[in-house]
């Protein structure tokens, strides 16, 4: 069975019932299995099956659901090309345009009713043309949407706006034509006005809001300069292959991404990896397209191009992030999904309360039930955690943190363990080999070197690369190896020269029956107390020698700590290090616990023993690749992307500079973006807890309720803008 995922352009949905409506079509729909549509972003995200589904067909069920829908396209085929962002744009100029115009008619209908109070027959025909004009044409959306809301067993936001103004206006042009009486064009007139104000204010808010993948669309140039044929030609970004020399200037944008063949110069990363500072790249470096070339020449060779690009694969992030639910989000929908229903039953009750019981006027109790239906549209709630996402993971994405979704986001306010790794985590993950000592006259350290060298050169181990390092850089010429084995955790061995060789760590040695001497266990253990990792050599059945290798600590990794614990998080690590080897490294960042001399296969059982030791949820950090298992077994798995490797599969937050302090960052803008959610849907739930029975006493003016609800859409996005003047 084959499943594909997809996102999808949505296009006509005023609030967030109309997300919903829309979810609970596609989810019903034959072969789809999983379905998440964003009011915030204006997007779905569709899991479906080939063989049952595809991708008109999930179009047309939108369209049955009375909304529009195109696919998105993933590849960036035209540099700085936005689509999401043009469409917000089309809506903002729809709303404004809209607006103005529901603006000019709703004037001269107050102006004639409420300033001049001309209630002759001529003025109110006039009143109740323009109040028409806007009810039908303006407000066709809202009819639109209460019939396919009813189409789909459903009422949503339009359903309320609908019968609230249509109560209204129909009532007047009652009292207009056939039985005198009190008319309330103004009402309906303002309510309309008010609404698509709402609208275009929030829509303007949301774009804001949604800014970041805009930016970063930006950061891509136009055209590049490549060289072809011994001749520097420009051709636009589109036509860029791989293997192009491409030529780039100072105060030029690298095109796409590659590897330096000739120049040297400083780049400024700080709009893809948040490194403040420019970072010096040579032959042979990586360059990341969208960064800019600050001073030198370059040429680099095309490695990667269109939807591969760091680039694109950031903004791809982005996107599925801002376009999936926190779990938190749940809660919003199920609590609109009975709103509208239970707004319209406590209008209905309002109504016959005000006539039958308290004996009001017929147009007080009605203008009192469409005061409750319009104040309680649920906007603000469906609003409430959509923006804040859309602005936490922007503004991650602008730090060079890649958050994968809400869930991520949401997590991060319940952490209250960090483990990580150590090599290239906490440590540079560059060792060096400091120590080379021999025990026996039959082999000089040279010889050794050149032994362990040629043996390591088979392993893709970090701790191998050091000694092989080493080896070049002292002329050592490497020897053919035969019969190489690993040994998981343990070490390695093979055969050079006819010699049996075995490297790794004192309990592969005990394995292999080889008796460790008293002088030998002295000296590792020295070299060990001082962070060391030792690697003992044993040829042909007797220990000859040891390596001693060193990591340096990143510069980061202390402070990093301090401030985890400052947020009262326990910090471990989990590391395959000797336990002195590990302790030396803890001691030095402070760290509360180690767990050493843990097998790769062994780590995710490391993170069950700490959920299980704090009782709380655990983030891991590591580097997404060895670290796996141990990032799909903690609650929050945090990857080091070190800058050109962001399509990191496991892990919910991604940290493309591959600095520990940025995960500290991540965890601060995780926590902010919750607080924010809570705050949002709290004051959301709190105005219509207070609006709905002010407006049922009739102490609001259905018009002022519309005021009223528009605006507090409009405060639950600017309180989520708010995220961006945030410390971090």
């Amino acid at each position: 069975m084959e499943t594909k995922q997809q996102q999808f352009n949505i296009s006509g949905m005023h609030c967030a019932s109309c997300a919903l409506i829309i979810e609970k079509k596609l989810k019903n729909q034959a072969g789809v299995k999983s379905a998440v549509v964003n009011f915030a972003t204006g997007q779905a995200g569709v899991e479906y099956d080939c063989a049952k589904c595809d991708e008109q067909k999930i179009i047309e069920a939108v369209k049955q659901s009375g909304y529009g829908a195109t696919m998105k396209d993933e590849n960036m085929t035209h540099a700085g090309h936005d689509h999401a962002a043009m469409v917000r744009e089309q809506e903002i100029k729809k709303e404004r345009n809209f607006f103005i115009f529901s603006l000019c008619l709703s004037v001269p209908i107050v102006i004639l009713s409420m300033v001049l109070k001309n209630m002759t027959f001529t003025s109110l025909v006039a009143q109740s043309i323009m109040a028409g004009i806007l009810q039908f044409f303006i407000g066709y959306r809202f009819y639109r949407g209460t019939y396919y809301g009813l189409k789909n067993f459903s009422a949503n936001m339009d359903t309320l706006v609908a019968v609230g103004t249509s109560a209204a206006y129909f009532y007047s042009l009652y009292s207009t034509y056939f039985k005198p009486g009190e008319v309330f064009y103004e009402t309906s007139a303002l309510l309309i006005t008010f609404i698509i104000l709402g609208k275009y204010l929030e829509a303007r808010t949301k774009g804001k809001a949604s800014e970041a993948i805009k930016k970063l669309m930006k950061l891509q140039p136009k055209t590049a300069k490549i060289e072809k044929d011994g001749q520097e030609i420009e051709i636009s970004i589109d036509d860029v292959a791989v293997g192009d020399l491409v030529i780039v200037r100072p105060g030029e944008k690298i095109p796409v991404d590659g590897e330096i063949v000739d120049g040297f110069s400083s780049l400024d990363e700080s709009m893809i990896t948040g490194e403040s500072l420019p970072v010096d790249k040579q032959v042979g470096d990586q360059v990341i397209g969208g960064t800019i070339n600050k001073s030198g020449w370059l040429k680099f060779k095309a490695k990667k191009i269109g939807r591969d690009t760091v680039l694109a694969q950031i903004v791809k992030i982005v996107e599925e992030a801002q376009s999936r639910k926190a779990p938190i989000q749940k809660f919003a929908d199920t609590v609109s999904g009975y709103f509208v229903p239970t707004v319209m039953i406590i209008a209905l009750v309002t109504f016959l309360v005000w006539y039958f019981i308290i004996h009001a006027t017929f147009a007080l109790a009605l203008l009192s039930a469409v005061a409750v239906l319009v104040i309680a549209c649920p906007c603000a709630l469906g609003l409430a955690t959509p923006t804040a996402i859309l602005v936490g993971t922007g503004r991650g994405a602008e730090n060079g943190i890649l958050f994968k979704g809400g869930d991520a986001l949401e997590m991060t306010g319940k952490i209250t363990a960090m483990a990580f790794d150590k090599t290239g985590t906490l440590t540079k993950g560059q060792p060096t080999l400091t120590d080379l000592e021999s025990f026996s006259d039959k082999f000089t350290k040279n010889i050794l070197l050149t032994y362990t060298a040629s043996l390591e050169s088979k392993s893709e181990h970090p701790l191998a690369q050091a000694i092989v390092e080493f080896a070049k850089n002292k002329k050592n010429s490497l020897l053919k190896t035969e019969n190489f084995e690993t040994f998981p955790g343990g070490g390695i061995s093979g055969i050079i020269e006819n010699k049996k060789i075995i490297m790794g760590t004192e309990k592969l040695m005990a394995k292999n029956n080889l008796v460790i001497d008293k002088k030998i266990i002295e000296q590792k253990n020295k070299l060990e107390a001082e962070g060391k990792t030792v690697i003992l050599i044993a040829i042909n059945n007797s220990i000859v020698g040891l390596v001693a290798i060193a990591d340096t600590i990143k510069e980061t990794s202390i402070e990093a700590i301090k401030k985890l614990h400052e947020l009262k998080i326990k910090t471990f690590m989990i590391t395959g290090d000797n336990t002195k080897t590990a302790k030396f490294i803890a001691d030095q960042l402070n760290i509360d616990r180690v767990l050493s001399e843990v097998l790769p296969q062994d780590k995710a059982k490391a993170i069950k023993d700490i959920k299980a030791e704090t009782g709380g949820s655990v983030a891991m950090v590591g580097d997404g690749i060895n670290d796996a298992p141990a990032l799909a077994e903690a609650d929050l798995g945090i990857a080091m992307g070190q800058g050109t490797d962001v399509a990191i599969e496991t892990g919910g937050i991604v940290l493309v500079k591959g600095d520990l302090l940025d995960g500290v960052k991540a965890i601060k803008l995780g926590r902010q973006t919750m607080n924010k959610i809570k705050q949002n849907l709290f004051w959301a739930l709190f105005y219509n807890s207070l609006g709905i029975p002010i407006a049922a006493l009739g102490l609001l003016k259905a018009e002022y309720a519309g005021l009223a609800m528009a605006m507090s859409s409009v405060s639950v996005v600017l309180n989520s803008l708010l995220l961006k003047r945030k410390k971090l």
